[in-house]
């Protein structure tokens, strides 16, 4: 171990210990390293204690950007963290003293092959922010457009490696000496982090985010994404078209301008559900200071270096916890949770079941529009914790979305209600999971086996029939008797599917009027008359197979 590792290591666990957080250098057997000599206090006093998660919170800040960061992701794991410490650790700033410009215009020159002033009109050396990771310039383009240069700072990618490095040999350890740190997949979390972290330092996927974004939205007229200019962006450096406009925190100014704010809600938090409902890939960190009320009134989204993704089989799973809400029935949203989230220990489900039916009794009978989602969040995490069941990272991040959502709409609306925005999109993620084709898709991809063993079910009796031949009088048997048995195996085989179809497909629609049962939209009444008469085309065909069945017997 180099002499600089170790002092990093004596660094880390001296701050732990100054914050009285002694017991998790303990927990991940780090006590040589603490110089208990130098002393403990690190941060300002004052009058009040400070708590556990401030002091957590302000360890993180001394650690480093790493360690910031780590604080950030934290704050977004409501399956991991009480409100108490995430909270706090959502107050974590990522910012640094700049680097200076001499420096900047160094590094700019070295990833574009000239200075900024050769490659910019106007490049202003003074950062409009800055933060661990980098900081941004304002300049202009040749043609006059207003662009922001983010920057890399400088020697930032080999500390970001190796405390990312130290972090995960940390992880490790603590999971094999404390108990909580292995349910919980600290190392798995660690490993993540790093992944994610890593990604962040190139621009470049950054910038291909951004531009996948301004693909969604590009029919939406409400949002805006700032354009990627790909001639002046590198993995150190990225170009983009600057914004302007009033925070969407910012009541004040927005009031100012006769802004509606209601309806504002209504906008920014139905691109939240576009971006997790219809795109599956949304931003992980929509906080106030990356969205902007652009003067024609268009919302403006930056950064978008975090970012979450939903692939199908999560889409799946969502559309099942999605179909137990609203059946609001514990056993099965206890089993939903169940297949969403890891545990090292037998989950027992007739328990979670027993402390999730409070949760449901309380919204019982309730439409989506009159749920406080970011209450029921707060409720079924706090359960899970208790079974010490973790969610996969994308699903926290999506949750983390939805309560942000309802804490900006009602910050923006006091009346505001997320379930109203949300109820669309619950009936969209329904009727797309009970349509034909997705119904058709999960008895191809769940039911193979049963499937491939009813289609093979015929051939094996015929084997046995002629084994049984082949047997002679020994066994005593009429095999003869089995050929209307192989005859009525092979029509159950085929109606096997088109019964489940059918059976899917009415529950399927039941299920998606029970998303709002107090309306009925007039779009639904095509849908409801095109799935009946495929129901009842599927029963006649079934009746009449099995007529037909019943007289080829003898």
């Amino acid at each position: 171990m180099t002499d600089h590792r170790v002092e990093r290591y004596r660094q880390i666990t001296e701050i732990l210990a100054r914050h009285g957080l002694g017991f998790l250098v303990g927990a991940a057997g780090l006590q040589r390293w603490v110089p208990f000599e130098r002393g403990l206090l690190g941060h300002d006093q004052r009058a009040e204690p400070y708590t556990n998660p401030e002091h957590l919170r302000l360890a993180l800040e001394q650690l480093g950007p790493v360690f910031v960061k780590l604080g950030q992701v934290l704050s977004t794991r409501p399956d991991l963290l009480p409100e108490p410490y995430r909270q706090q650790l959502s107050l974590l700033q990522d910012s640094t003293p700049p680097v200076p410009g001499r420096i900047i215009t160094e590094v700019i020159a070295g990833e574009l092959g000239a200075a900024p002033s050769e490659v910019f009109a106007a490049f202003d050396e003074d950062p409009l922010a800055t933060a661990s990771l980098g900081q941004a310039h304002a300049a202009r383009l040749a043609d006059g457009t207003e662009v922001v240069v983010k920057v890399r700072r400088p020697g930032v990618t080999a500390q970001v490696r190796e405390d990312l490095e130290i972090l995960q040999n940390v992880a490790a350890r603590a999971s094999r000496q404390w108990a909580a740190a292995a349910d919980y997949d600290l190392t798995g979390i660690a490993e993540e982090f790093a992944a994610t972290l890593r990604a962040e330092l190139d621009y470049l996927t950054e910038g291909r985010n951004t531009e996948r974004f301004a693909a969604n939205f590009a029919d939406n007229d409400d949002i805006h994404v700032p354009r990627v200019f790909w001639e002046t962006t590198t993995s150190r450096v990225l170009t983009l078209e600057r914004m302007h406009g009033l925070k969407i925190n910012d009541l004040t100014g927005l009031d100012a301008a006769g802004i509606d704010r209601a309806a504002l809600a209504a906008r920014a938090t139905g691109a939240v559900a576009q971006m997790v409902f219809r795109d599956g890939f949304f931003h992980a960190d929509p906080h106030p200071g990356n969205l902007f009320v652009e003067p024609d009134g268009r919302i403006g989204l930056i950064d978008f270096g975090m970012v979450g993704t939903i692939d199908e089989q999560l889409r799946d799973r969502l559309g099942a916890l999605l179909l137990a809400l609203v059946r609001q029935n514990p056993r099965r949203i206890a089993a939903a949770l169940a297949e969403l989230a890891t545990s090292r220990h037998r989950v027992d489900l007739p328990a979670l079941a027993r402390d999730l039916g409070p949760v449901v009794a309380l919204y019982a009978g309730r439409a989506l529009g009159e749920v406080q989602v970011g209450e029921l969040i707060k409720v079924v995490l706090a359960v899970l914790r208790r079974h010490h069941l973790q969610l996969p990272r994308e699903f926290s991040l999506l949750l983390k979305m939805l309560l942000m959502a309802e804490g900006m709409g009602t910050m923006l609306d006091p009346r505001f209600q997320l379930g109203v925005v949300l109820r669309p999109y619950a009936h969209g993620l329904l009727l797309e999971r009970y349509s034909p084709s997705a119904v058709a898709g999960r008895l191809s991809q769940t039911g193979t086996g049963f499937l491939d063993l009813a289609a093979e079910l015929p051939d094996q009796v015929r084997r046995v029939h002629a084994m049984l031949e082949a047997g002679g009088p020994e066994l005593h048997l009429r095999t003869a008797e089995l050929d209307p048995l192989v005859d009525r195996i092979e029509s159950a085989a085929q109606r096997l599917g088109l019964t489940i179809l059918a059976a899917a497909f009415v529950r399927g629609l039941g299920d998606v009027a029970a998303t709002d049962p107090a309306r009925r939209r007039a779009w639904q009444l095509p849908l409801l008359s095109t799935g009946l008469g495929a129901t009842g085309s599927l029963g006649a065909y079934l009746a009449w197979s099995a007529h037909r069945t019943r007289r080829r017997r003898p």
